[in-house]
């Protein structure tokens, strides 16, 4: 018997190294790729089934598959998935593996306030402080009221994450599909019936500076006027306890974002609603999205972007509701 080991020939060597980078391809390359051989072919297609089978690759509890009924050839968008929002790293994405940028949830560090070091340093929430009973009368937490905000726990509290208010701290609890259309493009559909009130998901995405938020709009503008691409560039106002200034929250889902980037606009107001929600330790609060009302399978999950007022220059809108003003809004950022 020979006991010498045959070399491995070069397609071996393809075949074993082709998982690991072609997941590392844009759509364009992965296609001109998929061209080449048989065996590039059969892990590039491996790679746009994965991708079109979970937007999130596996960042949420639940898969959250890319939906196209033979309306056009894509069968995903591309960019790079985030559950939650995060501090601008870079702008090219272009060569990190298609996906998430972390096994789970992000590093909440990034959010912290630097006050807030180690557990010593935090104080109780209430409801560790309280005496009542939780599971009749709820996390005491929940019930600070401020206008147009919601409170939960969080790093600042000594409750776990098991705490009952964290409501929206924990990703997409719903099943959800990104649906593509002949008018509209990708839109966010429930897979599930939703009761209203329900967690929907966050808006994640870069976490921008205004003066790199006007930036990159216009970046946009000249992409959408030609047809190449549309942003996903949220600007969010919280008006502070003072009621004499907002802070202004810029979260660009365009290139990294969560599934919120496919909700579409409806100029009726749709069946979500945008609500602020602060937690303790964080700097920031979050813009999150629940269900204002029930929601049926296979409806499309939309919001209003705002009024569209005089603007006459916007794209048009495809809302089809019965109140639709016929031009998408649009914010000087």
């Amino acid at each position: 018997m020979n006991n010498i080991e045959k070399k491995p020939t070069w397609i071996h060597r393809l075949s074993n190294a082709a998982p690991y980078i072609l997941p590392y391809l844009p759509p364009a390359e992965l296609s001109a790729v998929a061209l080449t051989c048989k065996t590039l072919h059969l892990v590039a297609r491996s790679v746009t089934v994965a991708r079109s089978s979970d937007a999130s690759i596996n960042s949420e509890k639940l898969p959250i598959p890319f939906i196209n009924s033979a309306v056009d050839g894509h069968p995903y968008a591309y960019f790079i998935y985030t559950p939650t929002q995060i501090i601008s790293f870079t702008d090219d994405a272009s060569r990190r593996p298609w996906g998430s940028f972390s096994d789970g949830r992000p590093d909440p560090g990034l959010v912290l306030s630097p006050t807030v070091n180690s557990v010593e340093d935090r104080c109780l929430c209430e409801c560790e402080r309280s005496d009542v009973d939780l599971d009749l009368l709820g996390c005491p937490c929940s019930r600070r009221k401020v206008p147009g905000l919601i409170w939960e726990c969080g790093s600042g509290c000594m409750c776990g994450p098991g705490c009952r208010n964290r409501v929206s701290q924990s990703g997409v609890s719903v099943r959800l599909k990104i649906v593509r259309s002949v008018r509209k493009g990708w839109g966010l559909h429930a897979d599930q019936f939703i009761k209203g009130g329900e967690f929907i998901c966050e808006y994640a995405g870069q976490l921008l500076t205004t003066k790199e938020t006007r930036k990159r709009q216009l970046e946009y503008d000249k992409l959408a006027s030609s047809g190449k691409r549309t942003s996903a560039l949220l600007v969010v106002r919280e008006h502070l306890p003072s009621g004499n200034a907002c802070m202004r929250i810029n979260i660009d889902a365009t290139r990294t974002g969560n599934v919120a980037r496919f909700i579409n606009h409806s100029c009726d107001g749709g069946n979500l609603s945008t609500v602020l929600v602060r937690s303790s330790g964080a700097l920031l609060p979050r813009v999150c999205f629940f269900a204002s009302r029930d929601i049926l399978k296979d409806e499309e999950l939309t919001f209003s972007y705002g009024d569209s007022g005089p603007n006459t220059t916007g794209s048009k809108c495809f809302c089809g509701s019965s109140c639709c003003s016929g031009i998408m809004p649009s914010e000087h950022t």
